[in-house]
């Protein structure tokens, strides 16, 4: 796991000082070495943290004739059989790294050498002779890549900030990406949250030809074609138990110690479970963040997976302080954070600090159906044949007089959010399913400001979700997974865990992420994933396999979706501190009166716009950051201060931090 960048641009002198700003930027993702290439028109660069072929696998890496040049960020979990069959086809590797093989397989296959590759990865290959960059990004989208494109020259990063870093004119948001984050609370590739800096898609690659325009393309999807739906269901129980077992044994793949994140769901539980039980781990390090919320306490969970497997267990418990950490996470994140970011911190943190490399449970929810809106959403379907009239006349006026305030599951927001859906169809029933809680296109148009009207009425966030789902086959449930795993799974969970766990040192793997195992599960009936309210059907099964029916029927809890409902007090501040003295609203972008309503509404408890406020005090902070320049500490101070008033003026650092 390491930190990439690099630079296309007949500007030598400029190209190397922008390189050297770009790898400062990335020294949280390499803290154990850098290393740089440079030629008349190209400077690779890559800051290493070490996890295989600790003594020789320092990047960039070159082919013999030193024409190839690589800087990969990952893992390439089949190097050794590829490897093997590479040095009998007489190719002479000069590494025992894993990403040379990227350059073996380039000679041998051309830009095709992605499709034998099985892994996380994002990687940067220049071909000097051809004067040509290869640039691509792994199946799922496990590791990022940014880039931009403009009249100095191509570049391209692992991180927003490097590129930020690399240019000395002040960024500007992004108004289509900021539409996306309030409406589902992420930002969809190619978007990001800075006009000029795109985000490459997962399974896509990019090709530059010195002095062209970047060309990008698909290179692997998702199948939407059930193909094993004939066979019996203990026949396909136990191939997918041989898919997760295949796919932890390549995980466990790493010269220094792995550890895994066990948090008590399912998830986590079954992957300690079979590498304890299948694979023969003992003493597997586990790490568990307990919390004083005993509502949403799951260490008690997670400490009797832990004795049921024999793991060496580490628990920490933790009070979060919102108001201390929210800088940190921005900065992390390059973009506004999310409560999972605030939770995977303090996790990450903790576990640095005994391990390098640590197992996690995402991609489960996306690929065998673990959210309650994928039963929802056809229930929804059904509530749509009452007529109209009754819907609206009566039923509607019944549902409002049932409180929302309090909990996003409540029995007031469920009947709400299922009377929104009844007048959808198709995707745009399902795009309703997710921006119900944040801010649909109704309530997006009162809180921009009136100049930002006439371009949002250009730009159309829900087509990231409606796009994909009117582009699968199959039925409701179907579209419905391939739409999540195209756009939520890259852009929130992951995006995340690779941000907030690299801000620390920490590789994180994700084994149900494995393309084989995803191709396999998209392939299953869809009611092997949701069967009425049984959700993740055919994985609870496999999971009986291994733990006790107390354990594995517990209610799902998590607990950064009850974040906002958690730390009122802490809340409370932070609409003090951020929104009462808006700059979005400052600066004529957001609409002050808006703000103020949801913030009264919220705080009166006539209405729950907990995870609304969260997203604007967010996108807040993210602009004083980012745009305007405050660095983390003088934030930190802000929100520091009990009463907004006594604040002092604004102030900036004498240079931006995003422009060191």
């Amino acid at each position: 796991m390491c930190g990439i960048a690099a630079i296309v641009s007949p500007d030598r002198i400029g190209r190397d000082d922008a390189l050297q700003r770009m790898l400062s930027a990335l020294q949280h993702r390499g803290p154990d070495g850098e290393g740089v290439f440079h030629d008349e028109q190209a400077s690779l660069g890559h800051r290493r943290l070490s996890i295989i072929d600790l003594a020789g696998g320092k990047q960039p890496l070159c082919n013999a004739e030193r024409t190839l040049w690589l800087v990969c960020n990952g893992e390439i979990y089949n190097y050794r059989e590829l490897r093997r069959e590479l040095e009998l086809d007489g190719y002479r590797f000069l590494t025992h790294s894993d990403c040379e093989v990227i350059i073996a397989l380039y000679q041998r296959h051309g830009d095709r050498l992605v499709e034998h590759l099985r892994g996380m990865f994002a990687f940067a290959l220049w071909d000097a002779p051809r004067r040509r960059l290869l640039a691509a990004r792994d199946h799922l989208g496990q590791k990022p890549l940014f880039y931009r494109f403009d009249a100095q020259g191509f570049s391209c990063a692992s991180e927003i900030k490097a590129l930020l870093a690399s240019d000395r004119h002040p960024p500007r948001m992004n108004l289509a990406a900021l539409d996306q984050y309030l409406a589902l609370r992420l930002i969809d590739a190619p978007l990001t949250m800075f006009e000029g800096i795109l985000k490459l898609p997962p399974g896509h690659l990019l090709t530059l030809q010195a002095g062209d325009m970047p060309q990008v393309r698909t290179w692997w999807d998702l199948p939407q074609q059930e193909t094993v739906a004939a066979r019996n269901e203990e026949s396909l129980l136990d191939e997918l138990e041989a898919h997760i077992e295949t796919a932890l044994r390549l995980h466990l793949v790493s010269d220094v110690p792995v550890g895994a994140f066990l948090s008590g769901g399912l998830d986590s539980s079954l992957l300690v479970a079979m590498l304890a039980r299948k694979l023969h781990v003992e003493r597997l390090p586990t790490f568990t963040m307990g919390l004083k919320y005993q509502r949403y306490d799951e260490a008690p969970t997670a400490r009797l997976v832990a004795n049921l497997f024999g793991t060496d267990h580490h628990e920490e418990r933790v009070q979060p302080q919102i108001t201390a950490l929210l800088p940190d996470l921005i900065a992390a994140l390059d973009e506004p954070s999310d409560p999972l970011s605030l939770c995977t911190w303090l996790l990450a943190k903790f576990t640095r600090r005994h391990v390098k490399v640590v197992i996690g449970g995402d991609g489960g929810d996306e690929l065998f159906g673990g959210y309650d809106r994928y039963y929802g959403t056809l229930y929804a379907a059904h509530y749509g044949k009452v007529p109209p009239a009754l819907r609206r006349n009566v039923l509607a006026p019944a549902f409002a007089l049932i409180p929302e305030s309090g909990w996003y599951k409540s029995v007031g927001h469920q009947l709400r959010w299922l009377h929104h859906l009844s007048f959808h169809s198709g995707s745009a029933r399902y795009a309703a399913s997710l921006t119900y809680f944040y801010f649909d296109r109704e309530r997006r148009q009162a809180l921009l400001a009136e100049e930002m009207l006439p371009s949002w009425l250009q730009l159309d966030a829900e087509a990231a979700i409606r796009r994909p789902y009117d582009n699968a086959s199959g039925g409701t449930l179907e579209r419905m997974l391939y739409a999540d795993s195209k756009v939520r799974l890259p852009n929130h969970p992951v995006m995340i865990t690779d941000r907030i766990c690299m801000a620390h040192g920490l590789e994180a793997r994700s084994p149900f992420m494995d393309h084989k195992l995803a191709e396999f599960a998209a392939r299953l009936p869809a009611s092997m994933k949701v069967r009425g309210r049984t959700l993740r059907y055919i994985q609870r099964r496999l999971a009986a396999r291994y733990l006790p029916a107390h354990l594995l029927n517990r209610p799902k809890q998590g607990f950064s979706s009850a974040l906002p409902y958690l730390l009122q007090a802490e809340y409370a501040r932070l609409y003090a501190s951020c929104l009462a003295n808006s700059t979005l609203v400052r600066d004529r972008i957001l609409d002050g009166r808006t703000i103020a309503r949801l913030v009264g509404e919220h705080t009166t408890r006539r209405a729950d716009h907990g995870n609304r406020l969260w997203l604007l005090i967010n996108a807040e902070l993210w602009y004083r950051m980012t745009i305007l320049g405050h660095s983390k500490e003088h934030l930190g101070y802000e929100l520091a201060v009990d009463d907004p008033t006594d604040r002092k003026s604004t102030r900036l650092n004498s240079s931006h931090p995003y422009r060191s």
